[in-house]
C-alpha cells in the first residue's frame, strides 16, 4: 500500500537530517526514481521536504512520531487501540467502528487526518506528525438527555493531561470545546452521537491538541493558534501526550458514566476563561453581547443580556471573546 510505503520513507526521514537518494533507495529496496515520486507525495501530507544537489532530502523539521505499540500497552485493559497512520478523520473512523457494532471503548488515533474536523463542520488542520488526534468511542447509559456538560468534562480532562505532561503550562477554556494559552487556540473537543439504543447511547468524543506545527501548515487557520512546542519550554513526547490524554478521556468518561457533569463543575470553574467577562453570543437571533456568569449543572453557559440571565448550550451558539 502506497500510505505504509511513504510511512517507511517518513521513519527514515523522521530525524531531520540529509539523507541520500541512495541511502533512501537501498534502504527502502526501491530505486531512486521512485524515491523521488515519494518525496513529492510527502507534501500532500503536510511535510516540506528539502532537496540539495549531493546531499539528498531532509524533512524541514524533525517528527516526533507516535509509537502504537506502546499507546497500546498504554491503554491494555482499559481500551481497545485503532492505528492507522493515515486516516480522513478519527471520529469518523470511531463512528464507522460503532456502526459495525465493535464493543467500546476503542481509542483511535493517527499521524494525519485528509478530512479533520471541527465544532459545527469547520475543517481541522492536520499536518503528518505535527499535532494530536485522537478520539474515544464510549457507551454512556440514560440517553441523549444525560450528555449535557459532556464537552466541558471532556476539556478539563485534556488540561489535566497536558498540566501533568507540560508542567508550567496554563490551558484555560473556552465555553464550550476550545483550549487556549492566553488568547491563542491550543486545541478542541469534538462530540459525535453514534446512535442510541436501549437508553445507551454511543458518543465519539475527539480532541485535536497543536504540538509543533509550521506556520506553512497552519496557513489555513483564521484565528490565533499556538502550539506546544511555543508555550512551553519542554513540549511533552507526542506518544506520552497522547497516553496521557486517552487515560485521562477514559477516567473522565468512566466517571461521568455515573455521575455526569457534576464531579468535574469546580474544576471547570477554574479554569473557564468566559467567566465574568463580555461575550458575544452567536445565535438564531444574532449576536447578542452580554456577560459571561459561568455554567449551570448542565453544562448550558449562563449569560446576562439586556439585565435578563438566559442559559444557552453548545448546540445553539458559538462564542467570541470580546
Amino acid at each position: 500500500m502506497e500510505a505504509n510505503a511513504d510511512l517507511a520513507l517518513i521513519r527514515r526521514l523522521a530525524d531531520g537530517r540529509f539523507h541520500s537518494g541512495a541511502e533512501l533507495g537501498e534502504a527502502l529496496g526501491i530505486s531512486r526514481a521512485a524515491i523521488w515520486k515519494r518525496i513529492h507525495r510527502l507534501e500532500e501530507l503536510g511535510l516540506a521536504v528539502e532537496s540539495v544537489r549531493g546531499k539528498g532530502y531532509r524533512l524541514s523539521q524533525p517528527l516526533d512520531l507516535l509509537d502504537p505499540d506502546a499507546l497500546e500497552a498504554a491503554f491494555r485493559g482499559r481500551a481497545a487501540l485503532r492505528f492507522l497512520p493515515v486516516t480522513e478523520s478519527t471520529n469518523g473512523d470511531a463512528l464507522t467502528l460503532a456502526g459495525q457494532g465493535a464493543p467500546s471503548p476503542v481509542v483511535v488515533t493517527t499521524e494525519f487526518q485528509s478530512a479533520g474536523r471541527g465544532r459545527r463542520g469547520r475543517a481541522w488542520q492536520s499536518p503528518f506528525g505535527a499535532n494530536l488526534y485522537i478520539s474515544v468511542l464510549y457507551e454512556l447509559a440514560g440517553g441523549y438527555s444525560a450528555l449535557g456538560g459532556l464537552s466541558l468534562a471532556a476539556g478539563v480532562a485534556v488540561a489535566r493531561a497536558l498540566e501533568r505532561e507540560a508542567p508550567g503550562l496554563q490551558p484555560g477554556l473556552k465555553w464550550p470545546n476550545d483550549l487556549l494559552v492566553g488568547n491563542a487556540k491550543l486545541g478542541g473537543v469534538l462530540i459525535e452521537l453514534a446512535g442510541e439504543m436501549d437508553g445507551r447511547v454511543r458518543v465519539v468524543v475527539g480532541v485535536g491538541l497543536n504540538v509543533a506545527m509550521s506556520d506553512r501548515q497552519a496557513g489555513g487557520i483564521d484565528q490565533n493558534w499556538i502550539d506546544l512546542r511555543r508555550a512551553c519550554a519542554t513540549p511533552p513526547p507526542r506518544t506520552r501526550l497522547a497516553a496521557a490524554v486517552g487515560q485521562e478521556l477514559l477516567a473522565m468518561l468512566e466517571r461521568f458514566a455515573v455521575d455526569g457533569f457534576s464531579p468535574f463543575m469546580a474544576d471547570f470553574q477554574a479554569l473557564d476563561l468566559c467567566r465574568d467577562r463580555p461575550v458575544t453570543v452567536h445565535g438564531s437571533e444574532g449576536a447578542r453581547a452580554g456577560l459571561a456568569l459561568g455554567v449551570a449543572e448542565d453544562g448550558a453557559l449562563c449569560v446576562e443580556i439586556d439585565g435578563k440571565r438566559r442559559y444557552v448550550h453548545g448546540g445553539e451558539v458559538s462564542l467570541r471573546l470580546q
